[in-house]
C-alpha cells in the first residue's frame, strides 16, 4: 500500500481488492446500515449523543472484517477520505447488486 493514488478512480480498484472476503464486505455493509440508522435516529429524536456512535460502529465493524477475515490493514489509515468514499460506493454497489453481498 505504498503507492500514492492521485484520484478516487485510481484508488477504488485497490479498495475493492482489499475487500474480497464476503464476510468483510458484509460487516462493512451492516456497519453502513447501522450508521444510517443512527443518523436517522439522531435527526428524528434530537438525541445528538447518538452521533458519537457513528464512527465507533462504522469503523469498528469494518476493521473487524479486515483484521479477522481479510487479514489486512484497513486503507483508512493511509487514505482516510478515499477509504470513506469507497465504503459508500461499495455500499451502493452492493445495494444495486453490482457487488455480491
Amino acid at each position: 500500500m505504498n503507492e500514492r493514488y492521485r484520484s478516487f478512480a485510481e484508488f477504488y480498484p485497490f479498495y475493492l481488492s482489499q475487500h474480497q472476503d464476503r464476510r468483510c464486505r458484509r460487516l462493512h455493509f451492516i456497519g453502513s446500515m447501522i450508521v444510517l440508522a443512527l443518523l436517522g435516529a439522531a435527526l428524528i429524536t434530537t438525541h445528538w449523543w447518538l452521533l458519537v456512535l457513528i464512527p465507533l460502529v462504522g469503523y469498528g465493524l469494518a476493521w473487524v472484517g479486515h483484521f479477522v477475515f481479510e487479514r489486512n490493514r484497513p486503507a483508512t489509515f493511509q487514505y482516510p477520505l478515499y477509504s470513506l468514499m469507497g465504503d459508500w460506493v461499495m455500499f451502493a454497489q452492493i445495494l444495486l447488486g453490482k457487488i455480491k453481498y
